[in-house]
Protein backbone atom coordinates (compact mmCIF):
# COMPACT_ATOMS: atom_id res chain seq x y z
CA UNK A 1 0.00 0.00 0.00
CA UNK A 2 2.42 2.49 0.82
CA UNK A 3 4.47 1.57 -2.44
CA UNK A 4 1.53 2.41 -3.93
CA UNK A 5 0.82 5.76 -2.45
CA UNK A 6 4.67 6.31 -3.19
CA UNK A 7 3.72 5.98 -6.96
CA UNK A 8 0.54 8.03 -7.11
CA UNK A 9 2.29 10.79 -5.42
CA UNK A 10 5.23 10.98 -8.37
CA UNK A 11 2.92 10.33 -10.78
CA UNK A 12 1.21 13.61 -9.66
CA UNK A 13 4.54 15.75 -9.19
CA UNK A 14 5.40 14.49 -12.53
CA UNK A 15 2.19 15.90 -13.72
CA UNK A 16 3.03 19.51 -12.40
CA UNK A 17 5.87 20.05 -13.87
CA UNK A 18 5.01 18.01 -17.55
CA UNK A 19 1.82 20.11 -18.30
CA UNK A 20 0.13 23.18 -18.40
CA UNK A 21 -3.27 21.81 -19.55
CA UNK A 22 -5.07 24.07 -16.84
CA UNK A 23 -4.78 27.54 -15.53
CA UNK A 24 -1.55 28.43 -13.37
CA UNK A 25 -2.57 28.45 -9.74
CA UNK A 26 0.93 29.31 -8.48
CA UNK A 27 1.36 31.99 -11.11
CA UNK A 28 -1.51 33.82 -10.15
CA UNK A 29 -0.94 33.93 -6.61
CA UNK A 30 -0.70 37.45 -5.09
CA UNK A 31 0.94 36.59 -1.73
CA UNK A 32 1.08 35.15 1.79
CA UNK A 33 -1.35 37.97 3.17
CA UNK A 34 -2.92 39.34 0.29
CA UNK A 35 -4.45 35.94 -0.47
CA UNK A 36 -5.17 35.05 3.25
CA UNK A 37 -8.76 34.59 4.78
CA UNK A 38 -10.42 34.45 8.11
CA UNK A 39 -13.25 32.57 9.02
CA UNK A 40 -15.31 32.40 12.12
CA UNK A 41 -18.19 29.93 12.60
CA UNK A 42 -20.65 29.87 15.62
CA UNK A 43 -22.89 27.08 16.01
CA UNK A 44 -25.63 26.31 18.27
CA UNK A 45 -26.78 22.61 18.29
CA UNK A 46 -28.82 20.39 20.00
CA UNK A 47 -29.77 16.66 19.68
CA UNK A 48 -32.12 14.64 21.62
CA UNK A 49 -32.60 11.06 21.10
CA UNK A 50 -35.79 9.10 22.58
CA UNK A 51 -35.62 5.54 21.90
CA UNK A 52 -38.28 3.39 22.27
CA UNK A 53 -36.81 -0.45 22.76
CA UNK A 54 -36.33 0.31 26.88
CA UNK A 55 -32.66 2.25 26.80
CA UNK A 56 -32.22 5.58 28.42
CA UNK A 57 -32.84 8.55 25.73
CA UNK A 58 -29.82 10.39 25.42
CA UNK A 59 -29.49 14.53 24.46
CA UNK A 60 -26.41 16.86 24.02
CA UNK A 61 -26.32 20.95 23.76
CA UNK A 62 -23.78 22.88 23.36
CA UNK A 63 -22.28 26.11 21.65
CA UNK A 64 -19.16 25.87 19.38
CA UNK A 65 -16.11 28.90 17.99
CA UNK A 66 -14.43 27.70 15.04
CA UNK A 67 -12.00 29.69 13.42
CA UNK A 68 -10.18 29.00 10.21
CA UNK A 69 -7.27 30.63 9.02
CA UNK A 70 -5.81 30.25 4.82
CA UNK A 71 -2.98 32.19 4.56
CA UNK A 72 -2.12 32.92 0.67
CA UNK A 73 1.06 31.72 -1.04
CA UNK A 74 4.04 33.06 -1.55
CA UNK A 75 4.90 34.35 -5.08
CA UNK A 76 7.49 32.12 -6.94
CA UNK A 77 7.86 29.15 -8.80
CA UNK A 78 7.06 26.86 -5.44
CA UNK A 79 4.76 28.99 -3.28
CA UNK A 80 4.30 28.19 0.97
CA UNK A 81 1.69 28.74 3.04
CA UNK A 82 0.13 28.16 6.32
CA UNK A 83 -3.49 27.03 7.36
CA UNK A 84 -4.57 27.16 10.75
CA UNK A 85 -7.75 26.49 13.39
CA UNK A 86 -9.09 26.84 16.50
CA UNK A 87 -11.71 25.17 17.93
CA UNK A 88 -13.85 25.70 21.44
CA UNK A 89 -17.08 24.18 22.53
CA UNK A 90 -18.89 24.27 25.87
CA UNK A 91 -22.15 21.87 26.71
CA UNK A 92 -25.14 24.25 28.18
CA UNK A 93 -27.37 20.78 28.82
CA UNK A 94 -26.10 17.85 29.60
CA UNK A 95 -29.18 17.06 31.27
CA UNK A 96 -29.70 14.66 33.62
CA UNK A 97 -27.43 11.78 32.58
CA UNK A 98 -28.32 11.97 28.96
CA UNK A 99 -25.00 13.32 28.06
CA UNK A 100 -21.89 11.64 26.78
CA UNK A 101 -24.02 9.70 23.97
CA UNK A 102 -22.06 7.94 21.56
CA UNK A 103 -24.22 8.29 18.52
CA UNK A 104 -24.56 12.34 19.88
CA UNK A 105 -20.43 12.55 20.66
CA UNK A 106 -20.67 16.38 21.43
CA UNK A 107 -18.79 15.83 25.19
CA UNK A 108 -16.99 12.62 25.52
CA UNK A 109 -17.28 10.79 28.99
CA UNK A 110 -13.97 9.91 31.21
CA UNK A 111 -12.08 7.29 30.26
CA UNK A 112 -13.76 4.11 28.79
CA UNK A 113 -16.78 6.42 28.80
CA UNK A 114 -17.83 6.24 32.69
CA UNK A 115 -17.88 9.39 34.53
CA UNK A 116 -19.25 12.75 33.51
CA UNK A 117 -18.66 14.73 30.16
CA UNK A 118 -16.75 17.35 29.94
CA UNK A 119 -18.11 20.77 30.29
CA UNK A 120 -15.90 22.23 27.86
CA UNK A 121 -13.01 21.13 25.68
CA UNK A 122 -11.00 23.03 23.05
CA UNK A 123 -8.91 22.48 20.62
CA UNK A 124 -6.15 24.07 17.75
CA UNK A 125 -4.27 22.52 14.66
CA UNK A 126 -1.68 23.92 11.82
CA UNK A 127 -0.51 22.32 9.06
CA UNK A 128 2.33 24.05 6.27
CA UNK A 129 1.58 23.91 2.39
CA UNK A 130 3.59 24.13 -0.52
CA UNK A 131 2.57 24.60 -4.23
CA UNK A 132 3.80 24.17 -7.77
CA UNK A 133 1.46 25.05 -10.94
CA UNK A 134 -1.76 23.57 -9.39
CA UNK A 135 -0.43 20.81 -7.43
CA UNK A 136 -0.64 21.33 -3.66
CA UNK A 137 1.19 19.45 -0.90
CA UNK A 138 -0.18 19.99 3.03
CA UNK A 139 1.35 18.57 5.79
CA UNK A 140 0.06 18.95 9.51
CA UNK A 141 -3.60 18.97 10.99
CA UNK A 142 -6.15 19.30 7.98
CA UNK A 143 -9.76 17.97 7.80
CA UNK A 144 -9.88 15.65 4.66
CA UNK A 145 -13.54 15.58 2.63
CA UNK A 146 -13.29 12.06 0.49
CA UNK A 147 -15.71 9.70 0.44
CA UNK A 148 -13.20 6.93 1.94
CA UNK A 149 -11.92 9.47 4.39
CA UNK A 150 -14.70 12.34 5.31
CA UNK A 151 -14.43 14.30 9.03
CA UNK A 152 -17.31 14.30 10.66
CA UNK A 153 -18.91 18.14 10.55
CA UNK A 154 -22.55 17.19 11.39
CA UNK A 155 -22.28 17.26 15.36
CA UNK A 156 -20.79 20.32 17.45
CA UNK A 157 -17.08 20.27 16.33
CA UNK A 158 -15.79 18.32 13.64
CA UNK A 159 -13.02 15.43 13.42
CA UNK A 160 -9.43 16.22 12.04
CA UNK A 161 -6.38 14.21 11.00
CA UNK A 162 -3.01 14.65 11.10
CA UNK A 163 -0.66 13.60 8.19
CA UNK A 164 0.23 14.57 4.50
CA UNK A 165 -1.86 15.25 1.95
CA UNK A 166 -1.07 16.12 -1.57
CA UNK A 167 -4.00 17.16 -4.77
CA UNK A 168 -3.07 18.08 -7.94
CA UNK A 169 -5.45 19.39 -10.71
CA UNK A 170 -3.23 20.28 -13.30
CA UNK A 171 -5.72 19.15 -16.07
CA UNK A 172 -9.09 20.67 -15.92
CA UNK A 173 -11.50 18.71 -14.56
CA UNK A 174 -9.26 16.18 -13.07
CA UNK A 175 -8.42 16.05 -9.57
CA UNK A 176 -6.14 13.54 -8.11
CA UNK A 177 -4.94 13.08 -4.72
CA UNK A 178 -3.07 11.09 -2.24
CA UNK A 179 -1.99 10.84 1.34
CA UNK A 180 -0.66 9.34 4.97
CA UNK A 181 -2.22 10.16 8.10
CA UNK A 182 -1.06 8.90 11.25
CA UNK A 183 -3.32 10.55 14.16
CA UNK A 184 -6.92 11.51 14.08
CA UNK A 185 -8.97 13.75 16.78
CA UNK A 186 -12.32 13.09 18.21
CA UNK A 187 -14.70 15.96 17.36
CA UNK A 188 -15.65 15.16 21.36
CA UNK A 189 -12.56 15.48 22.73
CA UNK A 190 -9.41 17.26 23.65
CA UNK A 191 -5.65 16.51 21.88
CA UNK A 192 -4.78 15.66 18.80
CA UNK A 193 -4.70 11.74 18.84
CA UNK A 194 -7.61 11.16 20.58
CA UNK A 195 -8.97 8.54 18.02
CA UNK A 196 -5.81 6.57 18.45
CA UNK A 197 -5.75 5.62 15.18
CA UNK A 198 -2.63 3.85 13.73
CA UNK A 199 -2.55 5.30 9.85
CA UNK A 200 -4.58 6.09 7.24
CA UNK A 201 -3.36 6.05 3.24
CA UNK A 202 -6.14 7.24 0.71
CA UNK A 203 -5.44 7.62 -2.79
CA UNK A 204 -7.87 7.98 -5.85
CA UNK A 205 -9.13 10.97 -8.18
CA UNK A 206 -12.46 12.56 -9.60
CA UNK A 207 -12.79 13.59 -13.62
CA UNK A 208 -15.64 16.14 -15.13
CA UNK A 209 -15.95 14.62 -18.61
CA UNK A 210 -18.58 17.33 -19.28
CA UNK A 211 -21.19 19.56 -17.79
CA UNK A 212 -22.92 15.95 -17.58
CA UNK A 213 -20.84 13.03 -16.95
CA UNK A 214 -18.62 12.93 -13.60
CA UNK A 215 -17.17 9.96 -11.99
CA UNK A 216 -14.88 9.27 -9.09
CA UNK A 217 -12.97 6.47 -7.52
CA UNK A 218 -11.25 6.23 -4.09
CA UNK A 219 -9.43 4.13 -1.69
CA UNK A 220 -8.33 3.59 1.92
CA UNK A 221 -5.72 1.10 3.93
CA UNK A 222 -6.67 1.87 7.50
CA UNK A 223 -3.65 0.33 9.16
CA UNK A 224 -4.89 -3.25 10.95
CA UNK A 225 -8.83 -2.46 10.31
CA UNK A 226 -9.72 -2.45 7.02
CA UNK A 227 -9.43 -1.28 2.95
CA UNK A 228 -11.74 0.34 1.33
CA UNK A 229 -12.71 1.29 -2.53
CA UNK A 230 -15.23 3.76 -3.56
CA UNK A 231 -17.12 4.45 -7.46
CA UNK A 232 -18.93 7.27 -8.29
CA UNK A 233 -20.99 7.68 -11.34
CA UNK A 234 -23.04 10.59 -11.94
CA UNK A 235 -24.74 11.79 -14.65
CA UNK A 236 -27.19 14.90 -15.42
CA UNK A 237 -29.88 14.74 -18.32
CA UNK A 238 -31.27 18.69 -19.37
CA UNK A 239 -34.59 18.15 -19.95
CA UNK A 240 -36.96 21.31 -21.15
CA UNK A 241 -38.77 23.90 -19.55
CA UNK A 242 -36.47 24.26 -16.12
CA UNK A 243 -36.53 20.72 -15.57
CA UNK A 244 -33.08 18.01 -15.17
CA UNK A 245 -32.94 14.60 -14.26
CA UNK A 246 -29.91 13.27 -12.00
CA UNK A 247 -29.26 9.85 -11.74
CA UNK A 248 -25.87 8.45 -9.24
CA UNK A 249 -24.29 5.94 -8.23
CA UNK A 250 -22.37 5.10 -5.34
CA UNK A 251 -20.58 2.12 -4.31
CA UNK A 252 -17.97 0.80 -1.72
CA UNK A 253 -16.05 -2.52 -1.10
CA UNK A 254 -14.62 -2.82 2.11
CA UNK A 255 -12.54 -5.93 3.59
CA UNK A 256 -11.98 -5.97 7.45
CA UNK A 257 -8.75 -7.18 8.73
CA UNK A 258 -8.38 -10.45 9.15
CA UNK A 259 -7.35 -9.80 13.15
CA UNK A 260 -9.62 -7.07 13.34
CA UNK A 261 -12.85 -8.80 11.90
CA UNK A 262 -15.15 -10.70 14.25
CA UNK A 263 -16.27 -14.43 13.43
CA UNK A 264 -14.29 -14.16 10.19
CA UNK A 265 -16.67 -11.79 9.02
CA UNK A 266 -14.61 -9.68 6.80
CA UNK A 267 -16.43 -8.58 3.45
CA UNK A 268 -18.71 -6.61 2.41
CA UNK A 269 -20.06 -4.49 -0.93
CA UNK A 270 -22.88 -1.77 -0.60
CA UNK A 271 -24.14 0.24 -3.33
CA UNK A 272 -26.75 2.95 -3.87
CA UNK A 273 -28.78 4.01 -7.32
CA UNK A 274 -31.04 7.26 -7.04
CA UNK A 275 -32.55 9.13 -9.58
CA UNK A 276 -33.47 12.88 -8.50
CA UNK A 277 -35.63 14.49 -11.30
CA UNK A 278 -36.27 18.44 -10.71
CA UNK A 279 -38.86 20.49 -11.79
CA UNK A 280 -38.63 24.18 -11.01
CA UNK A 281 -38.69 24.75 -7.13
CA UNK A 282 -39.74 20.76 -7.08
CA UNK A 283 -37.65 17.69 -6.53
CA UNK A 284 -38.18 14.22 -6.77
CA UNK A 285 -36.16 11.19 -5.67
CA UNK A 286 -36.20 7.90 -6.22
CA UNK A 287 -33.40 5.60 -4.49
CA UNK A 288 -32.55 2.11 -4.27
CA UNK A 289 -29.53 0.55 -1.72
CA UNK A 290 -28.36 -2.74 -1.35
CA UNK A 291 -25.72 -4.31 1.13
CA UNK A 292 -24.14 -8.29 0.54
CA UNK A 293 -21.29 -10.09 2.15
CA UNK A 294 -20.62 -11.15 5.42
CA UNK A 295 -21.06 -7.99 7.03
CA UNK A 296 -22.79 -5.10 7.18
CA UNK A 297 -21.04 -1.77 5.91
CA UNK A 298 -18.69 -0.29 8.14
CA UNK A 299 -17.27 3.08 8.98
CA UNK A 300 -16.29 5.92 11.35
CA UNK A 301 -16.17 5.51 15.20
CA UNK A 302 -12.66 5.76 16.80
CA UNK A 303 -10.35 2.90 17.51
CA UNK A 304 -10.03 3.01 21.00
CA UNK A 305 -13.96 2.65 21.07
CA UNK A 306 -13.58 -0.39 18.41
CA UNK A 307 -14.56 1.70 15.95
CA UNK A 308 -12.86 2.15 12.30
CA UNK A 309 -11.56 5.36 12.41
CA UNK A 310 -12.08 6.41 8.67
CA UNK A 311 -14.22 9.31 9.29
CA UNK A 312 -18.25 9.81 10.72
CA UNK A 313 -19.36 10.94 7.35
CA UNK A 314 -17.12 8.36 5.12
CA UNK A 315 -20.83 7.09 3.92
CA UNK A 316 -21.35 8.48 0.29
CA UNK A 317 -24.64 6.73 0.09
CA UNK A 318 -28.43 7.89 -1.11
CA UNK A 319 -30.48 6.06 1.82
CA UNK A 320 -28.08 7.31 4.77
CA UNK A 321 -30.28 9.46 7.61
CA UNK A 322 -30.50 8.92 11.00
CA UNK A 323 -30.54 5.48 10.34
CA UNK A 324 -27.66 4.34 7.52
CA UNK A 325 -29.76 1.06 6.17
CA UNK A 326 -26.59 -0.54 5.78
CA UNK A 327 -27.15 -4.16 7.86
CA UNK A 328 -25.72 -6.96 6.29
CA UNK A 329 -27.84 -7.98 3.25
CA UNK A 330 -29.88 -4.84 3.92
CA UNK A 331 -31.96 -3.70 1.08
CA UNK A 332 -33.78 -0.72 1.41
CA UNK A 333 -35.80 2.03 -1.39
CA UNK A 334 -36.12 5.81 -0.80
CA UNK A 335 -39.17 8.12 -1.52
CA UNK A 336 -38.05 11.90 -1.17
CA UNK A 337 -39.25 15.44 -2.21
CA UNK A 338 -38.20 18.68 -1.57
CA UNK A 339 -39.02 22.04 -1.82
CA UNK A 340 -37.42 25.59 -2.14
CA UNK A 341 -40.14 27.92 -0.70
CA UNK A 342 -38.56 31.40 -1.77
CA UNK A 343 -41.19 31.95 -4.01
CA UNK A 344 -43.67 30.37 -1.76
CA UNK A 345 -43.34 31.57 2.09
CA UNK A 346 -40.11 33.59 1.94
CA UNK A 347 -36.22 33.61 0.36
CA UNK A 348 -33.94 31.45 1.99
CA UNK A 349 -36.67 28.39 3.27
CA UNK A 350 -36.61 25.37 2.23
CA UNK A 351 -37.98 21.74 2.94
CA UNK A 352 -37.38 18.21 2.41
CA UNK A 353 -39.04 14.84 3.35
CA UNK A 354 -37.90 11.38 3.00
CA UNK A 355 -39.34 7.94 3.52
CA UNK A 356 -36.88 4.94 3.90
CA UNK A 357 -37.63 1.32 3.87
CA UNK A 358 -35.25 -1.45 4.46
CA UNK A 359 -35.68 -5.23 4.90
CA UNK A 360 -34.05 -8.95 4.81
CA UNK A 361 -31.64 -7.80 7.51
CA UNK A 362 -29.32 -9.99 9.24
CA UNK A 363 -28.88 -9.05 12.53
CA UNK A 364 -26.64 -12.25 13.31
CA UNK A 365 -29.65 -14.17 15.18
CA UNK A 366 -32.86 -13.38 12.45
CA UNK A 367 -30.74 -14.04 9.16
CA UNK A 368 -32.81 -11.65 6.53
CA UNK A 369 -35.95 -11.26 8.37
CA UNK A 370 -35.43 -7.89 9.58
CA UNK A 371 -36.65 -4.63 8.80
CA UNK A 372 -37.07 -0.66 9.48
CA UNK A 373 -38.59 1.97 8.10
CA UNK A 374 -37.07 6.17 8.88
CA UNK A 375 -39.37 9.04 8.42
CA UNK A 376 -37.18 12.12 7.96
CA UNK A 377 -37.51 15.68 7.44
CA UNK A 378 -35.76 18.84 7.79
CA UNK A 379 -36.92 22.17 7.59
CA UNK A 380 -34.05 24.92 6.68
CA UNK A 381 -34.00 28.87 6.48
CA UNK A 382 -30.91 30.98 5.33
CA UNK A 383 -31.24 35.27 6.22
CA UNK A 384 -30.74 36.19 3.00
CA UNK A 385 -29.08 39.90 3.74
CA UNK A 386 -28.70 42.33 6.35
CA UNK A 387 -25.72 41.80 9.46
CA UNK A 388 -27.04 37.95 9.99
CA UNK A 389 -26.68 37.41 6.15
CA UNK A 390 -25.66 33.57 5.92
CA UNK A 391 -26.68 32.54 9.19
CA UNK A 392 -29.05 29.25 8.74
CA UNK A 393 -31.56 27.88 11.09
CA UNK A 394 -31.92 23.58 10.57
CA UNK A 395 -34.60 21.96 12.15
CA UNK A 396 -34.74 17.97 11.76
CA UNK A 397 -36.53 15.13 12.88
CA UNK A 398 -36.73 11.16 12.18
CA UNK A 399 -39.36 8.57 13.38
CA UNK A 400 -37.18 5.12 12.68
CA UNK A 401 -39.45 2.32 13.50
CA UNK A 402 -37.41 -1.59 13.60
CA UNK A 403 -38.74 -4.89 14.12
CA UNK A 404 -37.87 -6.98 16.91
CA UNK A 405 -35.73 -9.51 14.41
CA UNK A 406 -33.42 -6.88 13.70
CA UNK A 407 -32.79 -5.14 17.60
CA UNK A 408 -29.08 -6.28 16.84
CA UNK A 409 -28.13 -4.40 14.10
CA UNK A 410 -30.49 -1.07 15.47
CA UNK A 411 -32.48 0.31 18.08
CA UNK A 412 -35.51 2.38 16.76
CA UNK A 413 -36.73 5.61 18.42
CA UNK A 414 -37.03 9.47 17.32
CA UNK A 415 -34.56 12.07 17.06
CA UNK A 416 -34.83 15.48 16.87
CA UNK A 417 -31.94 17.71 15.47
CA UNK A 418 -31.97 21.79 16.01
CA UNK A 419 -28.78 23.71 14.26
CA UNK A 420 -27.95 27.29 14.25
CA UNK A 421 -25.11 28.27 12.36
CA UNK A 422 -23.55 31.47 11.95
CA UNK A 423 -20.61 32.08 9.32
CA UNK A 424 -18.84 35.13 9.62
CA UNK A 425 -16.18 36.26 6.67
CA UNK A 426 -13.54 38.33 8.91
CA UNK A 427 -11.50 38.81 5.65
Amino acid sequence: MNTRIGLLALSIMAAATATQAFAEGQSDSKGFLEDSSLKLHLRNAYISRDYKDGRDDKAEWGQAFMANYASGFTQGTVGFGVDAFGLYAARLDGGKGKSGAGGIDFFRKGENGTGDAADDLSRFGAAIKARVSNTELKYGDMMPELPVLSHDSSRLLPESYTGTMITSKEIKGLELVAGRFTAQARKSAQGRDSGDVKSINVYGGSYKFNEAFSAAFYGSDVEDVLKKQYLNLNYVFALPEDQSLTVDFNGYKTQLDKDFAVDDARNNKIWSLAATWAVGIHSFTLAHQRSTGETGYNYGGYRNDRGFGDGGNSIYLANSYWSDFNGKDERSWQLGYGVNLATLVTPGLSYRIAYVRGDNIDDGINPGSGDEHELFSQLTYVVQSGPAKDLSIRLRNSILKVSNNASNYNAEGNETRIFIDYPINVF
